[in-house]
């Protein structure tokens, strides 16, 4: 899994209304493209949509869950060091019995 997060908003260039956005959607998608950064679109000058072309955010979801990854990781790590938990060895023979027991039904 590579990631290369290049989803970085330039505020001069990638900030611009919905109605600019409907009025010219050929020209901003090809500028997705070209940058692969994505379009924060206002209504009422407040932000309200985000846009982005699929492959970065692709790219963001398997940054997220690289994230929560590690963080789970980490949780698990802390609660060895506290001697929480079970050793490897009981967990999957208790895992393994209750499948046994699961397909004999």
């Amino acid at each position: 899994m590579l990631i290369k997060l290049t989803t970085m908003i330039n505020l001069a260039k990638d900030i611009h209304s919905l109605t600019e956005f409907k009025r010219n959607t050929t020209e901003f998608i090809q500028q997705i493209k070209k940058t692969q950064h994505p379009l924060v679109l206002t209504v009422n000058g407040k932000a309200e949509l985000v846009v982005q072309d699929a492959e970065s955010y692709q790219e963001l979801l398997e940054a997220a869950e690289l994230v929560e990854t590690l963080k789970g990781i980490k949780l698990g790590l802390e609660q060895m060091q506290r001697g929480e938990g079970k050793k490897a060895e009981d967990f999957f023979n208790e895992f393994f019995n209750k499948i046994a027991i699961q397909q004999k039904f």
